[in-house]
């Protein structure tokens, strides 16, 4: 993103249209609300503390964000803007041949 040209297709932003469009998009891991008990607050978790670590060791920074949180930010032209908007997750590109 640097809201000069669209993110899509490169168009130059602003000086070829009169508007830009911003596409924000947040990406995060969903959890459920718990619902904790004493015996659970009480309840040692050292071991499952050392279990999570050995799952995360050796990945890298950005790996161990990605399972958290990401935030895209794109600027569209009105072109790809309209083209987003009618298909955000891509989907009619992934559907297989009939």
């Amino acid at each position: 993103m640097n809201a000069e040209t669209c993110d899509i297709c490169g168009k130059v932003l602003l000086a070829d249209e009169d508007v830009r469009y911003v596409a924000r998009i947040e990406v995060f891991a969903a959890y459920d609300p718990m619902e904790l008990t004493a015996a659970d607050v009480a309840r040692d978790r050292t071991a499952e503390i050392a279990a999570l670590l050995r799952q995360i060791e050796g990945l890298t920074q950005e790996e161990m964000e990605n399972r958290v949180y990401r935030r895209f930010v794109f600027d569209l032209c009105p072109a790809c803007q309209k083209e987003y908007l009618a298909d955000p997750l891509r989907l009619r590109r992934h559907k297989p041949p009939e």
